[in-house]
């Protein structure tokens, strides 16, 4: 009995207060205040003001109630961040996402850090929404992640009287539309951005700076020769997210016995030849933080996804031109991993408001 009260207890201090202790407006804005939009991180190239559709610090707060209102499905169970965990670089750590009612799905939930600054705004592992809008939207539903209807979305957030006063100062009324709630909670994940990494600092210091060359290891400054030379990282993981934005077949999800796909990833959108089994190149911040990787989780580690690459990927009729053996040492592929490690930044990290509009 005790433990069945503890574990009510825990949902109930999980879920958004129930109606009857609906917070004021005043308790709202304490719960969650308006912050000023980040400024630009050591090691990036862009702020927000010079992205697409630069959000504002009220389109921003209200978005990041919406990215953490579990009532976006179906039976009040899923949020955005329920799979797009804060703490694992807004991605999860697990191989595949669960969905309502427990379902899992075939593929692992991408990190969005960074995207605000993508070349191409194309998302999800197959590139099917064209921008952080149209992504936000796609889950809510989906029948094996939030299993909800737009409609019911918009009923439910329009029903709750403490949101209006936030949608008024984000877009100027009180009108609850699919279309406003998908521009605020992509208005909060653009800002979700990681930078000033050992890395960035590293590469920002004066070359004759012994403090600042002292900011990586030896090992790290290995890994970058390798990532930018030797081991054509830089090939498709480009720009200050490191990623080309674009889709390639490195023949995960290949199966040799029945000699088919798993999946078919891009071509499913595309309908082109060439992209069978070709997925959306994944950013590198704050990668060592959602093991297990790739588009199904099947590389446990950042150790097995280096040497993946370095046997050339798995050999299928659509493999990426790409790819090919790279001849790399032991102590080449542990230089790669560790810059990895030396990618971890900050300005990212975040955790759901105390309170939620009733």
């Amino acid at each position: 009995m005790i433990r069945l009260n503890a574990l009510l207890l825990g949902l109930l201090l999980a879920a958004p207060a129930a109606a009857q202790d609906a917070p004021t407006f005043e308790q709202l804005e304490r719960a969650n205040p308006l912050q000023p939009l980040p400024g630009r991180l050591t090691g990036l190239d862009a702020s927000l003001a010079q992205t697409r559709n630069p959000p504002t610090p009220e389109q921003v707060r209200l978005g990041r109630w919406l990215y953490f209102d579990t009532r976006l499905s179906a039976d009040n169970s899923i949020s955005c961040a329920t799979c797009h965990v804060p703490e694992h670089g807004f991605s999860e750590p697990t191989p595949v996402s669960t969905g309502i009612g427990g379902q899992q799905g075939g593929r692992k939930a991408p990190s969005f850090l960074n995207a605000a600054f993508a070349f191409y705004p194309d998302t999800f592992w197959d590139g099917r929404a064209a921008s952080l809008e149209e992504q936000a939207v796609g889950p809510m539903a989906n029948p094996i992640e939030m299993g909800n209807t737009h409609e019911v979305v918009v009923r439910t957030i329009a029903g709750l009287a403490g949101y209006r006063p936030f949608f008024r100062q984000a877009f100027g009324d009180e009108t609850v539309d699919l279309d406003r709630i998908a521009r605020a909670i992509a208005a909060y994940e653009r800002t979700r951005i990681s930078g000033n990494s050992p890395w960035d600092r590293w590469r920002d210091a004066d070359k004759d700076d012994p403090a600042g060359q002292a900011l990586v290891s030896e090992q790290v400054k290995l890994g970058h020769e390798l990532f930018f030379g030797k081991a054509l990282c830089a090939t498709c993981h480009v720009g200050t997210s490191f990623t080309d934005s674009r889709f390639h077949n490195l023949g995960v999800g290949w199966d040799a016995q029945a000699h088919e796909l798993k999946d078919l990833g891009r071509f499913a959108v595309s309908g082109k030849d060439e992209d069978r089994g070709a997925f959306k190149t994944p950013g590198l911040r704050e990668v060592t933080r959602h093991a297990p990787y790739m588009h199904d989780g099947s590389l446990a580690t950042l150790r097995d996804v280096m040497e993946h690459y370095d046997k050339g990927g798995h050999a299928n009729p659509w493999l990426s031109p790409k790819m090919k053996p790279l001849g790399l040492t032991d102590a080449e592929l542990d230089a790669l991993v560790a810059l990895m490690h030396a990618l971890e930044g900050e300005g990212f990290l975040d955790a759901a408001p105390a309170l939620f509009p009733q």
